[in-house]
Formats: C-alpha cells, structure tokens, sequence
C-alpha cells in the first residue's frame, strides 16, 4: 500500500464498496483469457459509443485493461463526458486482486 492510499484510502476500493460497475476495455479475444467476475466488457474504441449506456447505469465506473492505458483513455472521454464517477482500475489482475480482498 502506498502512503497516499494509507493516509486517504484507495478511491477504487471505496468505489467497488459502493457497488460500482467494472468495465474492461479490451478487445473480446483478450477479455475471453480472464476478466474480473462480473465485470462488461467493451472495448475501448466503443467507449464514446457507449456514454449514454454507462450514464444510464448509474453507478460508479471502473475501468480496466491488461495494464491500465486504455483504461486511462476510456476514463479521460467518460469524464470529458461529464460523468464524474469514473476510475483507472488499471490491470484486470491487480483489480481482480482488489475484489478478492474485499
């Protein structure tokens, strides 16, 4: 754990405790090799299709990917949209990880 996470908390945590929604942004091959339980997959080049569809799940959004990049991405066009509940998960192992824990 970092010293920012050990001093604030970890804004992904508290947003799995809050039943978010986990989307994987890889492509369908990659996500079918192993994905987080639960999770959506669309892939990242559908984000800015899918706005509205997220919007209207109303909940707080995790991204993923194989190593945090395209999950970056997909985060930046969710908030450029004015969705302002979105988060980097990074890799799917190490937000696997995280959902095991809790």
């Amino acid at each position: 754990m970092g010293l920012f996470s050990f001093l604030f908390g970890d804004p992904v945590t508290d947003a799995l405790k809050k039943g978010a929604v986990i989307i994987d942004v890889r492509n369908a091959y990659e996500y079918d090799q192993g994905k987080v339980p639960g999770s959506i997959n669309i892939p990242v080049d559908r984000i800015s299709a899918s706005i509205e569809r997220i919007r209207d799940m109303k909940k707080p959004v995790i991204f993923c990917c194989s190593s945090g990049s395209r999950s970056g991405d997909a985060k930046t066009k969710l908030k450029a949209a004015g969705i302002s509940e979105v988060y980097n998960g990074g890799s799917w192992q190490s937000l696997l990880k995280k959902v095991q824990s809790l």
